[in-house]
């Protein structure tokens, strides 16, 4: 193909096209209004959001349950800049996604002029790469750069252009994706796959961790063969409760705050850890109810696309640079080879069996105990008993949010889109949007408490907006409740800043925003309200009113201690005095 003729904005559109983006979120401005204007002729959507940190949110789910890369857009300055804590939050959570971020216009920068602001500055520490237009000519090399980029290092990449970059006239080819960018990764060292083989192979208590590495390589078939042929419990990594099949028998649960403690026992008696698609984060791994779970002398074979993950927080016995899926047939190929007659170790499936009998017991016992009005975690139980098969569930940061990696089971992947380790509240609900927006047909619901919704109640407008059927989950407890339990625990009961005096309900707001609402009080109704929206197919918010004594364990007790004053005027708040 010979080069043609056209304007960057021309070419900025023509490259979304080739790497087939339909759709661009974000907020209208003038810095990319050449731009936008093409938008509709080249058939590309603008999801118009009210607050840009939203936007990248949205795109950000929306990555994670297609597995395209999101892109978003805002005017130069304050626009770009609202996207800051969702653009760290999608880097944290290795997400694919390009910010296309106007700048100021070239003849003005460094005179402080309206709107301007050295963005590529303020998204250095929080993308896999900023790449600035250094020339009109290069609008399209420069945007392929953005794309490779972040579909090979799994996270944001910011694309900043002079506003004036814009317009101009410029002569270039548009490639296709193949041409610039290589998808598949392929399996890792030959020699580490043997290695990795023959230690699984002599395991006498192997456990395997399935991460989002394992979800984004549509890897859970092979996970699930190289646990059956192992009799290896399959323990999914911290807020991916999505990467392995909950209705398996070797399916033992989430691990990380509020996880399963049949995951926990298992990972502490195994001799062998085989971690497919996971970076073991630090938070993730720590001990949870009392158990410090994640063994010292287990050897540990982990398989990440991502090098600098590798040995990054657990030393390993084997590290694999790999495509989960391609690695995992290597590996399962290889040990088929090894023991070519293994058979299933019954006497470990029916301890598997038990433990989770054990821990669904607990769960369900802690959910039946009366609440006033109800206990959050039966909500969370109905929920998890009545939602489909197909249903996507976006989970927030907080006590409640939390508390319901206890209760989130899935039988497919690309269903649970959640914080992760940034933990920024105002999350779900605007990723539950982008989830929808990536899956038209299935029940999206969101889970945030009220503090969280303070922070996205205004998108629900984008939602009746756009058509986007999701269901807002909102656990009306009038407080922030995992700093309020820091509070109970570490400072005495003394409550500073967590009290939140909501209005009387969200429904009216809602229903004022052109939203179905309803409000539940009664435990015996929450199943049937959720089932309700489900079926509407419209955009909902459930308003569940739920108690705020009824509180999780502290989310980081390893990063908070009693309290010791040394100024007399402050003894008597000193732990020893109390």
């Amino acid at each position: 193909m010979s080069k043609v003729k056209m304007t960057p904005s021309e070419a900025i559109v023509e490259t979304l096209l080739a790497e087939g983006v339909d759709h661009v979120s974000g907020i209208v401005g003038s810095a990319f209004m050449d731009m936008l204007d093409l938008f509709p002729t080249a058939g590309i959507k603008f999801i118009s959001v009210r607050h840009e940190q939203s936007a990248a949110h949205m795109e950000d789910a929306y990555a994670r349950v297609t597995g395209k890369c999101g892109v978003v857009t805002g005017q130069n300055g304050p626009g770009i800049t609202n996207m800051v804590t969702s653009v760290a939050a999608a880097n944290m959570g290795h997400t694919p996604m390009v910010v296309i971020s106007p700048s100021a216009g070239t003849p003005t920068v460094g005179w402080d002029g309206f709107q301007e602001c050295d963005q590529v500055s303020v998204f250095r520490a929080i993308t896999k790469a900023t790449v600035r237009v250094p020339h009109p000519r290069r609008a399209a090399d420069c945007l392929r750069t953005a794309f490779r980029i972040a579909y090979a290092e799994r996270g944001p990449v910011l694309y900043d252009i002079p506003r004036d970059y814009f317009y101009g006239e410029l002569e270039d080819r548009i490639l296709q994706p193949h041409q610039y960018r290589v998808d598949r990764r392929g399996c890792g060292c030959l020699e580490d796959l043997k290695r990795a083989a023959e230690i699984l192979a002599a395991a006498k208590k192997p456990v395997i961790i399935s991460g989002r590495g394992a979800v984004d390589a549509d890897a859970l078939d092979v996970v699930k063969e190289i646990a059956e042929f192992l009799t290896a419990p399959v323990a999914v990594s911290y807020l991916h409760n999505d990467a392995f099949y909950a209705d398996h028998p070797l399916w033992v649960g989430p691990i990380g705050y509020m996880g399963s403690k049949a995951a926990m026992y298992s990972l502490a008696e195994a001799d062998v850890i085989l971690a497919i698609g996971t970076r073991l984060s630090v938070f993730g791994t720590l001990p949870q109810y009392d158990i410090n779970y994640f063994p010292e002398n287990a050897k540990i074979i982990q398989v990440d696309i991502n090098p600098r993950h590798i040995a990054r927080t657990h030393p390993i016995e084997v590290g694999i640079i790999g495509d989960a899926r391609e690695a995992g047939v290597e590996i399962l190929k290889l040990l088929r080879s090894e023991q070519p007659g293994r058979r299933p170790d019954g006497a470990r499936l029916t301890g598997v069996a038990d433990r989770k009998k054990k821990w669904e017991e607990e769960i369900v016992s802690l959910a039946m105990v009366d609440g006033n009005p109800i206990n959050p975690r039966r909500v969370l139980l109905e929920m998890s008993r009545v939602l489909p098969p197909d249903a996507i569930v976006a989970t927030d940061i907080g006590n409640v949010s939390s508390t319901a990696n206890s209760y989130l089971k899935f039988t497919k992947s690309r269903k649970h889109i959640a914080a992760l380790t940034f933990g920024n509240t105002g999350f779900a609900y605007p990723a539950a949007l982008g989830a929808q927006m990536g899956c038209p047909e299935a029940p999206v619901l969101a889970i945030i408490g009220d503090g969280a919704w303070g922070m996205s109640l205004h998108e629900v407008s984008t939602a009746v907006e756009h058509n986007l059927p999701v269901i807002a989950c909102v656990f009306r407890n009038m407080a922030w409740c995992a700093e309020k339990k820091n509070q109970v625990d570490f400072y005495n009961n003394r409550f500073i800043g967590v009290d939140i005096p909501n209005p009387e309900s969200f429904v009216p707001a809602a229903k004022a925003m052109g939203a179905e609402g309803m409000r539940i009080e009664r435990a015996g109704d929450v199943a049937e309200a959720i089932l309700e929206a489900i079926k509407s197919r419209k955009p909902y918010v459930l308003e569940f009113v739920v108690d705020g004594t009824q509180l999780a364990p502290p989310f980081r007790r390893d990063a908070l201690a009693l309290p010791t004053r040394l100024l007399p005027k402050y003894a008597h708040l000193d732990h020893r005095n109390w």
